[in-house]
């Protein structure tokens, strides 16, 4: 039977930012609206280092489609050759369970990470918003930027990242490749003052970024931070803001941002307004006063690995891209 392997090249090609913004939109409306089945992810966290192989599997009756991703996280391969999150995708079909294509993993997450949080910007942040602050200078701080400028008008960036080399190398490669001008700068608090769109994307273990930090009226995107025991925002920066998730049964269960301060007492789950899914289909507002901070903490679903894998296959497709390859499935004779 053929199965169609797609490249990390692949991937890049055929699921541009806008696009892909507009399938985590679909996808997300799918969850809110029950046509999605996806269980937590599991992981494996190895011992004696910091890495970590987690599964992430979902079906999607809109889609007619299952998948599962399956990745290694390796945080230490910063400064490698190798990107920190290593896998595939398998997609299948939902009628008779057929493995449809094998796709990069690595791609697709770098990807559609960045564009649940354009997608966020789009629904919470207010309108008028432009001004950039990334905080992080790997992976997702480039897809991050590319989201950003796909759904606001950017007027102003600037980045952080503790290690120097890091930040004057993103500012400059990223000033190059969008024609802007990037700023660094050397501590987080300068990166995000009077700034209206943040994006923190660290490997961070503690807070990096701080409540009394943030202007009021801003928007944060807050994505490095995926364990229950890591955060990268304070107690005060999740209190004062109005909190959206992708899942709220992930976010309860795996998000450090959130649960640290629920165990310190400092609020409880209804601090949680909604999933981006409610507020596409308006069932919360995405802001009721002005000058409220919009807090969107992303911890990544299995549906938007399916959502962007599904895209990348059918674009494949129709234009003839990937490879083809025979492993099976097929009925054998006096079966």
């Amino acid at each position: 039977m053929p199965i169609l392997l797609l490249s990390q090249r692949d991937v890049v090609r055929l699921l541009p930012m806008h696009d892909c913004i507009d399938a985590m939109a679909e996808a997300l409306l799918a969850v809110a609206q029950g046509e999605v089945v996806q269980p937590l992810r599991q992981v494996v966290s190895l011992p004696h280092r910091r890495a970590a192989l987690g599964t992430m599997p979902a079906f999607a009756e809109t889609l007619k489609s299952m998948a599962v991703k399956v990745i290694a996280v390796f945080p230490g391969n910063r400064g490698t050759a190798y990107d920190s999150h290593q896998g595939v995708v398998l997609l299948f079909e939902a009628e008779h369970g057929t493995l449809r294509a094998i796709v990069d993993a690595s791609e697709v997450t770098a990807i559609r990470t960045a564009a649940v949080s354009g997608l966020a910007t789009r629904l919470l942040a207010p309108e008028g918003a432009g001004d950039l602050a990334i905080l992080g200078a790997g992976v997702q701080a480039h897809t991050h930027l590319e989201a950003m400028l796909a759904v606001r008008k950017i007027r102003r960036v600037r980045v952080w990242s503790p290690n120097q080399e890091s930040r004057d190398g993103f500012a400059d490669h990223e000033g190059r490749r969008h024609g802007i001008t990037v700023e660094s700068v050397a501590s987080v608090q300068s990166a995000v003052a009077d700034a209206d769109l943040i994006c923190t994307v660290t490997s961070a273990r503690e807070p990096i970024l701080r409540g009394k930090w943030i202007a009021p009226g801003a928007h944060v995107n807050a994505v490095g931070a995926c364990v229950r025991t890591q955060r990268e925002l304070d107690t005060h920066a999740v209190r004062r803001a109005r909190l959206f998730v992708d899942s709220r049964e992930a976010a309860l269960s795996e998000a450090g941002d959130i649960l640290i301060p629920i165990a310190e007492g400092a609020l409880d789950a209804n601090h949680i307004v909604g999933e981006l899914g409610d507020v596409l289909l308006k069932r919360v507002p995405a802001r009721e006063v002005g000058g409220e901070i919009t807090l969107f903490k992303s911890l990544g679903v299995a549906v938007e690995d399916l959502a962007a894998a599904h895209l990348v296959y059918t674009r494949a497709v129709d234009r003839g891209v990937g490879t083809w390859v025979d492993l099976g499935g097929e009925r054998r004779d006096g079966e």
